[in-house]
């Protein structure tokens, strides 16, 4: 022992190098770990926190470029611990030390699986909020380093799997129609109805335009920064999140989580938004929620072909149409049924119910490409080319649709029945 002590200017150097090199592996195995256990909701609230939190979130948001750049890292780190590893052991084997050279050589082996992973990754595991905001800083200036070459990476990576595995291709996904079915064919006792509603509505999100879901211009609150809490009259709107606008029109460019404060702030409330997700009015909910997650948003911005913000549909709209037995955005905003049956056959409906809510309650089946508007207001619109005035009426499916009121802004409640067989069969011959 007091040989290979007295040999220290052979191992010392190569250990103290080995040293910080598994240091740095422990920094990169356990923030790969901290940051990817983070859940989808705390990485929400990161974008709103505080600046760290914020960072953590902006890195988050492309998880393939954090990821190739961490095992980048890791596997250039570790490569280097083993290559000083046999230098050192090679130095001492040469110089009549075998005996340490071999246990040198497996105690290196020990230390970098114990303390450049498991201990790493384990304590990222039990503090990985604290962690993630401790290692951002540090952890985002070697992702920018390797930001140059990442390309090259992807484009390497791509061209040997071409070369080695050129017939390898992606599975066939399951349409939906053929997971409706499916759904369909359970048997009862296997699937309550609850679950059946919620598996049909999760099916459904492919063919729900986000425009049905959407909260139009005019049903929640915007403002221009600078906000204080005074300019709402200490009011949360129903939407549960204030809109900043661009200052020169309506258009929303971020959106502050105003339910998501313990204490809210009194001055400056638009430091705490985060950026909305612009859609396009088509868009459907299954791509619209995909992209909510992928960004960490809570709030999407549907625009219409100039680009112009139309309305917004947030992060529980969208969960709201996914549980709900019966979802209606017209509910949501009113507060109330907007669809009620007045005597038998006849109902009162308010303009701004879609076409899809008002089928499931009339029981007729409702084919989207079939209607080209997706309210009653709309349909009026449409039928007409004109704002509807109290006492105009229109047939649709079967139904007489009748005007009954109209409010200082155009929006509009009908009354609907079912029509006579002498107004079906004129409908038909278009008299």
């Amino acid at each position: 022992m007091s040989e290979f002590l007295q040999a220290a200017d052979l191992w010392l150097p190569g250990v103290i190098a080995m040293l910080t090199l598994i240091c740095w592996s422990g920094f990169f195995s356990g923030s790969e770990t901290a940051l990817f256990y983070l859940t989808h909701d705390e990485l929400r609230g990161f974008r709103v926190g505080q600046p760290s939190q914020r960072s953590v979130a902006k890195l988050m948001s492309d998880p393939e470029r954090l990821l190739t750049a961490i095992l980048f890292w890791n596997l250039l780190i570790n490569l280097c611990y083993f290559a000083v590893s046999i230098v050192v052991g090679q130095r001492l084997a040469s110089h009549g030390h075998r005996g340490a050279a071999g246990v040198f050589a497996v105690a290196s082996l020990f230390v970098i699986i114990v303390f450049g992973e498991v201990l790493p990754k384990c304590l990222a595991v039990a503090f990985h909020r604290r962690l993630s905001m401790l290692v951002i800083w540090p952890l985002s200036s070697t992702v920018r380093v390797l930001d140059p070459i990442v390309p090259l990476l992807r484009k390497t990576s791509r061209s040997i799997r071409r070369a080695f595995w050129p017939h390898v291709s992606r599975e066939p996904y399951l349409d939906a129609d053929d997971l409706e079915r499916a759904v369909e064919a359970s048997p009862s006792g296997q699937l309550r109805m609850i679950e059946r509603d919620v598996l049909h509505n999760v099916l459904d999100l492919s063919e729900i335009p986000v425009e049905d879901v959407m909260r139009p211009r005019g049903s929640y609150m915007t403002r221009v920064a600078p906000v204080n809490l005074t300019d709402l009259n200490r009011e949360v709107p129903p939407s549960n999140y204030l809109m900043i606008t661009d200052g020169r029109e309506s258009n929303v460019e971020s959106a502050v989580p105003l339910a998501r404060f313990s204490v809210v702030p009194d001055e400056n409330l638009q430091s705490a938004a985060e950026d909305v997700v612009h859609v396009p009015w088509c868009a459907n909910l299954a791509e619209t929620l995909q992209l909510l997650r992928d960004r960490f948003a809570s709030v999407v911005s549907v625009v219409n072909e100039y680009g112009e913000t139309i309305g917004i549909v947030t992060y529980e709209d969208i969960i709201d149409t996914i549980l709900m037995p019966q979802p209606s955005r017209t509910k949501r905003l009113l507060k109330r049924e907007p669809v009620l049956e007045v005597a038998p056959g006849k109902y009162h409906v308010d303009g701004l119910t879609t076409l899809r809510y008002l089928s499931a309650r009339l029981e007729i089946d409702f084919d989207s490409e079939e209607e080209s508007q997706s309210t009653v207001a709309g349909l009026f619109h449409e039928q007409l080319r004109q704002l509807p005035v109290r006492g105009d009426s229109i047939a649709w499916r079967g139904f007489n649709v009748k005007v009954i009121d109209v409010s200082s802004k155009g929006a509009i409640r009908v009354m609907i029945s079912k029509q006579s067989g002498v107004e079906s069969r004129k409908a038909q011959n278009g008299e």
